[in-house]
């Protein structure tokens, strides 16, 4: 992420930002995000409380939209302008990126006092530092490898949950005969990319899935295992329904909801529409594992990354922002509202539901196994660039007649965007 050759497209935000600088108060956060759902922004709320009962005030720059593009570019022309926010909300190989342009501040303190090292598991603390410093905060987790299945579909159909890809085959089939969509799908690129990631974990498996779509391993890319899921993602393709183009993710989650599908591939996003729909975890939907990832985990986590800030009082109350994520309080309630879990050890499990608990114990279980893997779907695993030339593939492969062998090759050469 260069900032210089932006400059140009950002200017005029940047020259308007410039000339109506922020007023700020000894002790004040300015916090840039996109969390601006209803959930969301009742747990913004819960921090901006909590950041007023230490004396902190909270400025709020909320930038809705683009699931983050708008924030980014708001971002870059603030960082031009020489006036950065405290904190914005950045994910992945980004805070590495903005690492990279020397504009990120070193959380250390807050990190050692709070034993941040002992509370993460290592695959996600390093993502939050650069060079060995914490410069950014994780707020939640996202399990991406969930299959939403609604029960009584499968009754009607005769057919059982699936636990593999064999099974979850024998289900769809059955579906369809009933005259049901077996897969409930929104025909987008990143929601093509979220099943296909989570068919090229259930076909090879973690490691598989980290040589492949992490370390982009030219031999793995290429290799017959990789050609094993485009087969199998073909055969999903004959499941999906022909009105899938261009729907969104939370219609294709109605349609389970509604019992016209019986299943659908989604992060646990998704269970925040079977909640507000009235709907209870284990009774009335079903949260499982996408077909053989069992002991696996992707995961997609939200997190603050900090900008340096100029004087005392900014950068002792970026510390007491960067703690108060952190803590058991906030991780429960933001979580609670997102359909989250807590990205830290130690939060009560009381108040979550049996999908969060299932996930907090596959989490734990798949950290110690080395089944732990970032998302490559959603921007935790590798560069935008890349990401965004191998959904190019996947979107193509699940629009047209490409072959898997030549889906194969294209993903190899996706691979080396630069």
């Amino acid at each position: 992420m260069k900032l210089k050759p932006f400059v140009q497209a950002a200017l005029a935000l940047a020259t308007v930002v410039a000339a109506t600088p922020a007023v700020h108060a000894a002790a004040q956060v300015e916090v840039l995000h996109y969390w601006t759902s209803g959930g969301e922004a009742k747990s913004i709320a819960e921090l901006k409380k909590m950041m007023e009962a230490k004396g902190v005030a909270w400025k709020d720059f909320a930038v809705a939209g683009g699931a983050g593009e708008n924030a980014t570019t708001a971002l870059k022309a603030r960082v031009i302008a020489g006036s950065a926010p405290t904190a914005a909300q950045i994910k992945g190989p980004s805070i590495q990126e903005w690492g990279q342009e020397g504009v990120l501040a070193n959380i250390d303190a807050a990190a050692t006092e709070g034993k941040w090292d002992s509370l993460l598991p290592s695959v996600v603390s390093n993502v939050m530092k650069y060079k060995g410093h914490y410069v950014a905060v994780p707020v939640n987790v996202h399990r991406v490898n969930w299959l939403w299945v609604n029960p009584e579909v499968l009754a009607k159909a005769g057919a059982k949950a699936p636990t593999n890809m064999d099974e979850f085959f024998v289900a769809a089939e059955k579906i369809k005969k009933a005259g049901l969509i077996a897969v409930a799908h929104g025909g987008q690129p990143w929601q093509d990319t979220t099943v296909f990631e989570s068919v090229v974990l259930g076909t090879g498996g973690a490691a598989f899935y980290d040589k492949a779509l992490v370390k982009l391993d030219q031999a793995a890319l290429t290799g017959p295992q990789m050609l094993k899921s485009f087969e199998t993602l073909a055969k999903i393709k004959t499941y999906i329904d022909k009105d899938a183009a261009g729907r969104d993710w939370n219609l294709a989650t109605a349609m389970v909801i509604n019992g016209k599908a019986g299943m659908q591939f989604m992060g646990d996003w998704a269970k925040g529409e079977f909640t507000a729909a009235g709907k209870v975890a284990g009774k009335d939907f079903l949260c499982l594992p996408a077909p053989g990832t069992e002991k696996a985990f992707t995961f997609n986590i939200d997190s603050l990354a900090m900008f340096k800030v100029k004087n005392a009082d900014e950068q002792k109350a970026q510390l007491s922002l960067a703690s108060a994520v952190m803590s058991p309080e906030f991780q429960e309630v933001f979580n609670l509202n997102k359909g989250s879990i807590p990205v830290r050890a130690g939060v009560s499990r009381a108040k979550f539901d049996a999908c969060a608990t299932r996930s907090m114990d596959d989490m734990a279980a798949a950290s110690k196994a080395g089944g732990l893997e970032p998302s490559m779907a959603h921007g935790m695993a590798i560069d935008s660039a890349k990401a965004g030339a191998i959904q190019d593939v996947v979107a193509k492969f699940m629009n047209s007649a490409m072959t898997p062998q030549a889906a194969v090759q294209a993903l190899a050469k996706a691979a080396k965007t630069k």
